[in-house]
C-alpha cells in the first residue's frame, strides 16, 4: 500500500507539476506575452471545431465546449486528456494494428437470417463478432459462486491459461488462484496475465510483473502510468476474460480482489456477477485476450494453435456472441448494443449497472420504451462506493422516473453487475457499465445472448434481486437546491467519470 501511495503521488505529482506551469505561464506571463493568450485562444477555437464537426455524441462533447468556454486553461487541459491521437502514441498504434490483423480470426458462418434479424446483423457484419450457437453457458448471480467454479475449472487446465483484468489485488481470491498457476506452470501449462496498471495502482508494486515471471508466468502490464505521459493516456483496460485450454471461459463484473467475492466488502453485501462459458464461443475470447497480448509481445504469428474443435459435441442452445468494446474506432459497439437490446424490447428491459451517468440516447431510449409501454426497470447500488460518481448518477434519477423508468436501489450494498435482460429472450452480461468511460473510454467486452437457457436464470436473479432493493421515489430523487447545483457541476465533468 505504501509503494501505490508513492506511486499515485509520483504520477499525481507529474500531472500537477503541468497544470501549475500551465496556470503560471496563463495567470503570470499573460501581461507580458500577449502570445500565449492568443495560443490558448487558438487551441480553443480547435477543440470546438473538432468536437461540433466531429462528435458523435453530443452528450459527451458539450459539457467539455462549456468547460472551454468558461474556464480555457482548465477545458484546454481536460480535452487534451479526453481527446487522444492514436497516431503519437505507440501503444495505441500497436493495439490498432493488431486489432486490424487479427480480425481474421474471428470465424463469421451464416446461422440464421440476418435480414429478419438486424440486430445481429450489427453485431456480426458490422461490428465484426461471429455467431455462435454450440454453448453451455452458465450465470453466477454471485462472485463468489463464479469463484468456485473458476478454481474447479483452472485445476484441470493441461495446455494453457490467459487471464486479463482490470484489479488484481492480493488476498484470498488471488492467492488461491495464484497456487494454482504457480502449480499449472510447473506441469507445463502456458500461463500468461494482463493487468491494468492504474486498475491495479493501490494493490500491487510496480514490479509485480517480474515478480511473476520469475514464478513462470508471462505478464503484460497494460499502459503504465507516468507521471507526464501516463496520466495523459485515459484509455484503460477494463476487461475480465479468463481462458483455460480454449475450452472453458469466465467473463463478468468481477475482478480478482476480495470484495467481489464478498470477503471484506467495505461497502455492504457487493451483488455481483459471472459467466462460464464452454464451446465455440470461447474462440472469440481466446482471439480478444491474444489480440490484446500481442499489441505488446508478438509472441503469436498464428492463433490457430490455441484453437480446439470439442465444441462440435456440444448441442446447439440459442445463439452467443462474445464482442469487444474498444475506444481506438469511431463506433460504440458495447452503447450501440445497449440501445438495440432497449429500442427493440416488447414487454419489459431489466438492468443492473454499478453507476449511470448515460448520454442522450441512452436517457431518450429508456423513456421511449417506458412511454411504449416496456416495463423498464434498473438496479443501482444502494451504497456507494465512489461518493461523487454516485452524486453524479443519482442526477438522472428524477428525469428517468417522471417518465416512467423504475429505478430501484439494492439496500444490502453495492450492485456491480452489468447485465441487461429482455422479453424473456436476450441478454447481455459482461463488464461495461452504464457511464462515459466504460462506453466511450476504455477497452471493454460483454457477452451477447439470445434463446439460450441461462436467460431465465438472469431473469430469476433480478427479480430475486429486487425483493432486497427499494424503488426510488419521485420525491426521493428530486435532488434540494444546493445538491441540484453541484450535481449540475459535476455534469461537466461526467465525461471524465
Amino acid at each position: 500500500m505504501k509503494e501505490a501511495v508513492i506511486r499515485g503521488l509520483i504520477v499525481g505529482g507529474g500531472f500537477l507539476i503541468q497544470i501549475l506551469l500551465s496556470i503560471f505561464i496563463y495567470l503570470f506571463l499573460i501581461d507580458k506575452i500577449f502570445i500565449i493568450h492568443l495560443f490558448f485562444l487558438f487551441i480553443q477555437a480547435i477543440f470546438i471545431v473538432y468536437f461540433i464537426k466531429y462528435s458523435k455524441n453530443y452528450s459527451q462533447t458539450l459539457p467539455l465546449i462549456i468547460l472551454l468556454l468558461f474556464f480555457p486553461l482548465l477545458g484546454t487541459l481536460i480535452c487534451m486528456i479526453v481527446i487522444q491521437n492514436k497516431n503519437k502514441s505507440k501503444l495505441l498504434k500497436n493495439i490498432v494494428a493488431s486489432e486490424k490483423e487479427n480480425k481474421k480470426n474471428f470465424i463469421h458462418k451464416e446461422l440464421v437470417d440476418l435480414k429478419k434479424k438486424s440486430h445481429l446483423r450489427y453485431i456480426t457484419e458490422y461490428a465484426g463478432f461471429p455467431i455462435t450457437r454450440r454453448n453451455n453457458i452458465r450465470y453466477y448471480p454471485l462472485g463468489e459462486l463464479a469463484f468456485e467454479s473458476m478454481l474447479e475449472s483452472l485445476e484441470k487446465a493441461k495446455e494453457f491459461i490467459f487471464l486479463e483484468y482490470f484489479i488484481i489485488c492480493p488476498g484470498t481470491m488471488w492467492n488461491k488462484i495464484l497456487e494454482v498457476l504457480k502449480r499449472k506452470v510447473k506441469e507445463g501449462v502456458e500461463v500468461r496475465v494482463i493487468y491494468d496498471d492504474a486498475g491495479c495502482i493501490a494493490t500491487l508494486n510496480k514490479n509485480y510483473d517480474k515478480e511473476l515471471e520469475k514464478m513462470g508466468i508471462k505478464c503484460i502490464i497494460f499502459n503504465k502510468l507516468h507521471p507526464i505521459s501516463g496520466v495523459i493516456m485515459n484509455n484503460r483496460d477494463h476487461r475480465k476474460i479468463l481462458v483455460i485450454d480454449g475450452k472453458v471461459a469466465f467473463s463478468g463484473g468481477i475482478n480478482l480482489a476480495d470484495e467481489y467475492i464478498n470477503i471484506n466488502s467495505p461497502y455492504g453485501h457487493w451483488k455481483d456477477n459471472g459467466i462460464k462459458v464452454e464451446g465455440e464461443a470461447v474462440w472469440s475470447y481466446t482471439v480478444m485476450f491474444l489480440t490484446m497480448w500481442n499489441a505488446f509481445k508478438k509472441d503469436d504469428p498464428d492463433f490457430n494453435k490455441y484453437k480446439k474443435e470439442d465444441y462440435k459435441k456440444i448441442k446447439e442452445n440459442g445463439i452467443a456472441i462474445p464482442y469487444a468494446e474498444t475506444p481506438l474506432d469511431n463506433d460504440q459497439t458495447g452503447e450501440d448494443i445497449y440501445l438495440n437490446i432497449i429500442n427493440q424490447a416488447h414487454e419489459y428491459v431489466y438492468i443492473f449497472t454499478p453507476y449511470l451517468i448515460i448520454d442522450t440516447d441512452v436517457i431518450n431510449a429508456l423513456i421511449l420504451a417506458s412511454k411504449r409501454g416496456v416495463d423498464v426497470r434498473l438496479i443501482i447500488p444502494g451504497i456507494p462506493d465512489k461518493k461523487i460518481v454516485y452524486t453524479l448518477s443519482e442526477s438522472y434519477l428524477e428525469m428517468l422516473i417522471k417518465r416512467g423508468v423504475k429505478i430501484y436501489k439494492y439496500t444490502k450494498g453495492f450492485v456491480h453487475g452489468k447485465v441487461f435482460i429482455s422479453d424473456d429472450k436476450i441478454a447481455t452480461v459482461g463488464t461495461i457499465n452504464l457511464d462515459f468511460r466504460s462506453l466511450y473510454l476504455h477497452f471493454e467486452c460483454g457477452l451477447y445472448l439470445e434463446d439460450v437457457d441461462c436467460i431465465k436464470e438472469i431473469k430469476k436473479d433480478f427479480v430475486e434481486t429486487l425483493k432486497e432493493s427499494h424503488q426510488v421515489t419521485e420525491k426521493e430523487a428530486t435532488p434540494k437546491f444546493f445538491k441540484s447545483i453541484w450535481q449540475a457541476i459535476l455534469r461537466l465533468f461526467a465525461p471524465l467519470m
